[in-house]
C-alpha cells in the first residue's frame, strides 16, 4: 500500500527570547544604552546571598530610554561587536 497522504511536517520551534530586567547606567551613545542587570546569587562557598551585576549593550531605536531609567530588554541577533541586546519597553522613569 502506498500512502499519498505525507507525515505532518514538523514546526520549527522559535527559541525562547531571553529578557533581563535593569537600570540605565548610560545614555550617550546613539541608538545604544548601557544597562546593569544584578542578580542575587548564594556565595558557592559560604552560601550567603551576594549580588553580583553584569552589563548589557542594548539597542534603542527611538532613544527613549534615559540615564536611572528601569528598562526590560531582550536577546537578539548581534547587532554590533557588543549589541546582542534590545529595548523592550520602559518600565519607569
Amino acid at each position: 500500500m502506498s500512502e499519498t497522504a505525507s507525515a505532518p511536517a514538523p514546526t520549527a520551534k522559535k527559541p525562547v527570547q531571553k529578557t533581563r530586567v535593569g537600570v540605565v547606567t548610560s545614555d550617550k551613545m546613539n541608538k545604544t544604552i548601557v544597562v546593569e542587570v544584578e542578580r542575587r546569587v548564594p556565595h558557592p562557598r559560604f552560601k550567603k546571598i551576594v549580588r553580583k551585576t553584569s552589563k548589557f549593550y542594548a539597542h534603542d531605536e527611538s532613544e527613549q530610554a534615559k540615564e536611572g531609567d528601569k528598562v526590560l530588554i531582550a536577546e537578539t541577533k548581534p547587532l554590533s561587536k557588543l549589541k546582542r541586546w534590545s529595548l523592550v519597553e520602559v518600565l519607569k522613569h
